[in-house]
Parts: structure tokens; sequence; C-alpha cells
């Protein structure tokens, strides 16, 4: 009898028998998810404990069923489904009822996906467009297992993010393989063409893609890449800021849990406006199900929660510009269940002996993070700046509003001050003081004794106030030549 060795999404290297196909491995997976939300179902609703976190359900499903399980035409296999009411507790903040949960993975057979990747995992995706399901290692299992606890408190924080939405964990043991899956939400939806996918880290060590990957119909580019074929994705100022406030904020949460080596994986849609008319929009995510799935929705909070925002046209993507060119953006933050340990500490070291250690991926947590921002701050996503001669055109608008204004505050006080420059004149007229009334009033050339000082004094201060309310109100009339120089020396 023939035999074979674990598949690499399995975690040991035991010779079994009788492995089961690919296709009787994705029907287990289908059926044991049914069976452990159906179960959960009994189970009445209550807070999630902190002991909730660590807990492991076992159940075993043979072929002919039992009193408690279903038949079914799959090889026997056992079942593992890891902090059940946790991940039902997530489920619920992000509005999946247990239905739609059960119809999107359950319904029809998972589409495969390739993986693009440098790990071994295999990628299966809900008929809807929903969810991913995701083969993961035993080590990644167990770390994001322990992460729950505080990723169970960043979600009450803030159900807007850009991180993975976990909705469940199980294991499948079938045949003599075991295989660890875990159920997340679709960042690029199949719906709409990406024309450009990126996986991409902040780094440039090796950071292009391969020749291999290159051929394929839709290949996954990287870092250097991205460089080479794009100058950046453009936003208005509003949503650029939204969006580097939330990775700002998520590249902190990774780091307090000394998590590295994530990508930020990114679809880039070429907008074509006949395409996305009225008349041939497509309507694969209508009555979407999922709430803050989308990318828009991940970083916008002013959003109202109550229900789902997916637009028929846009599905959810960000705009974004580039030259003369419109784009959709859909984005999340990927690979998170790196921890920097010890193997990971190691990796660093000898890449650092060979290149620059700054360049390679594999880095510290805090180092990793302030790069992968300004990398993405910087080089990815720009804002784009008002064009000059809009600010200088607002300016104007400002500065003739406020001499309207002024003009409006000072008119009623023109007259007032108009009034008294006839009268001071008219007793000028009396005095030791002449003017003309085609001129300013003057100072006469003329010394002056001790006791009158007091008097000029007085006088000149009220010349002054009538010389600045004619300079508020008009320009000063024009001299006549007869007058001297010397005239002009003493005009207040």
């Amino acid at each position: 009898m023939s035999t074979a060795t674990v598949n690499s999404a399995g975690s040991g290297t035991k010779l079994y028998k009788h492995k089961p196909t690919a296709a009787a491995l994705k029907g287990a997976i289908q059926l044991g998810i049914g069976y452990a939300v159906g179960n959960l179902s009994s189970k009445p609703d209550r807070d999630v404990l902190m002991q909730d976190f660590s807990v492991v359900e076992s159940a075993f499903l043979p072929s002919e069923g039992s009193n408690m399980t279903p038949a079914h035409h799959y090889p026997d296999f056992r079942l593992k489904t890891y902090a059940p009411l946790a991940f039902r507790y997530f489920r619920e903040l992000f509005g999946i009822k247990p239905d739609d949960y059960l119809y999107s993975i359950c319904n029809e057979p998972l589409i495969e996906l390739s993986n693009p990747g440098a790990s071994s995992s295999w990628f299966y995706l809900t008929s809807d467009d929903e969810f991913i399901i995701k083969t993961v290692q035993h080590k990644e299992a167990e770390f994001l297992q322990k992460l729950l606890p505080g990723y169970y408190m960043n979600l009450n924080q803030n159900p807007r993010t850009l991180l993975p939405k976990f909705y469940g964990l199980y294991c499948i043991q079938c045949g003599g393989v075991t295989v660890r899956v875990v159920v997340m939400n679709n960042v690029l939806p199949r719906a709409i063409k990406m024309n450009y996918k990126y996986d991409l880290k902040g780094s440039s060590y090796k950071r292009r893609a391969s020749r291999k990957e290159r051929v394929k119909s839709s290949p996954t580019f990287k870092d250097l890449d991205f460089q080479e074929m794009h100058e950046g994705l453009h936003f208005d100022a509003d949503t650029y800021s939204a969006l580097m406030k939330t990775l700002q904020r998520d590249c902190r949460v990774l780091e307090s849990f000394k998590i590295m080596d994530y990508s930020l994986l990114l679809g880039v849609h070429v907008l074509d406006r006949k395409l996305l008319s009225r008349g041939s929009r497509c309507d694969s995510r209508k009555g979407q199900k999922v709430l803050y799935s989308t990318a828009l929705e991940s970083i916008q909070g002013n959003t109202k929660a109550s229900e789902p925002v997916a637009d028929d046209d846009t599905f959810g993507g960000i705009p974004a510009k580039n030259k003369d060119e419109n784009f959709l953006i859909f984005l999340g933050i990927i690979d998170i269940l790196q921890s920097y340990r010890f193997i990971k500490k190691v990796e660093h070291s000898w890449k650092a002996l060979v290149h620059d250690g700054d360049t390679v991926s594999v880095h510290r947590p805090s180092f990793y993070a302030d790069r992968f921002l300004k990398f993405m701050g910087t080089t990815v996503f720009k804002k784009i700046h008002p064009l000059r001669g809009t600010s200088s055109k607002r300016k104007r608008t400002s500065m003739n509003a406020a001499k309207s204004a002024s003009q409006e505050f000072l008119s009623p006080h023109r007259e007032e001050k108009k009034e008294e420059k006839k009268a001071q004149s008219l007793d000028n007229l009396d005095g030791n003081f002449y003017s003309s009334s085609k001129q300013p009033d003057l100072l006469p050339r003329v010394s002056f004794k001790a006791n009158d000082e007091e008097e000029i004094v007085n006088s000149s201060e009220e010349r002054r106030a009538s010389s600045s309310t004619i300079a508020l109100d008009d320009p000063l009339p024009s001299l006549s030549r007869s007058q001297s120089d010397s005239d002009l020396d003493v005009y207040l």
C-alpha cells in the first residue's frame, strides 16, 4: 500500500497511509466549521472571560455519523475549535450573523487561490468574496491564541483597523494530515480587476518579484517594483490623514505585541468610468455581511456603524490619483503572526553580516514599524497639495472682505470727524494760527512763551487726531505750489 508524507501545511514529518485529497480536505474544513458554529448556538450568550481565550474544544466526526455529528462522505476526521466564545464575540463585533457566516463558508465549494508569498500556506476564498481561509503552521496558531486577549482589547477600542480581522481558528486532522486554518476578511475583492498588486514591507533587500511571479496572469510585485512602476499614489488631505493615522495606530499595536515582518497588501484598480457606470456595475458585493470590511470603512471613523457601507460603484475602495490616472485602492495589513523570537533575531544577525542590517526585512519591531510607516507615508502614499493660485485667491477675497468691513465700521466716525475738522478750521481763523481751506492745518513759524506751552500742546494733539482721520478716509489733498518747503517740515 502506497504511503505519502504530510503536506507542507501540516505539522509533522511522519509517513501516513491514505492521504486525503485536496477536495476531501476542503470538504472536511467546510463541514467542521459548520459543525462548530452550529454547536455554538446552543451555548448561552455571555461576556467573554479571560479563560475563554485558552479553551480548545475537540470533536470526532466519523463518516457514518453519530448521535452528535452528521454523516458525511469524507474520511473520518477530528475537529478542534480554538477559543469558540471569543471568536463568536469577534464575529458579532463585525456584524456577522451565524447564518450568514455558515452560508458564506458552507453553501458552495471553496475557491483555491495561488500563494504568492514565501510561506507554504494554502488560501481558500468563499464564493461570495467575503472570507479568506488560510492554513497556518502550529507555531502561528499557537501565537494567535496567545495574542487573542490583546487583540480583543484592541478591537474593543477601535474596530476600524487595517489589521487582519480574525473570525475563527480551527484544526482538522484527517487521514493522518493535520491542517490548521484561520478565517479572515478578504482584502482584495474578485469582482473588480486589480491592475496592480503589491506586497510591501518598507525594506529593499530581495524586495523584487521573481521571474516566476512576473509571468503570472496577476503577479504580486514588491517594494522595488513599486518604486519603478509608480511615483506614488496621491490622496486628498483628509483621506491621506485618515489613512496614515490608521496605519500609525495599527503599527504601534503590532509593536506592542513584538510583531514584525508583516506586509501591506495593496491592490490598485485603474478607474474606467465606462466600466463603473450605473448601468453596468457589478453586484457581487451587494448585501455585504461584514462591517468595517472594506478599505474605505477601515480608515474612516465618521461613518455610521449601524449599517455596512459598500458602494456598488467603488466596492469600498479608496479613490487616489497619479498624474492623469484615477485609481481605486484596496489594502490591508497581512502576515502579522510573526513575532521577534529567538530564531528571527538569529536570522536578522546573520543577514546583517552580509548586507546592510537596516535594509533586510527581519528587524526588531520598533525599527520595523518606523521604517514601514516612513516608506508608506513618503513613497507609497502622498498628499495632494492645493494649488497656489487657489490659496492666493482666498487671501485676496479675505483681504477685500476685511477692507469692506473696516470701511463700514469707520463710516459713521468719518462724518463726526469732518464736522470737528470744520469747527476747528473756523476757530483757527480767529486765533494766531493761519490755514487755508484748500490746505491742511499748519503750525506757524512763531516763538512762544512757556505759559502758552499747554495751549499749543492741546492744539497739536487735536490736529494729530484730525490728520489720522483724514488718512483713514481719503488721501491728503495736494499742497499748493506757493507753500514753501519750510512749512512742510512742521506739518502734523
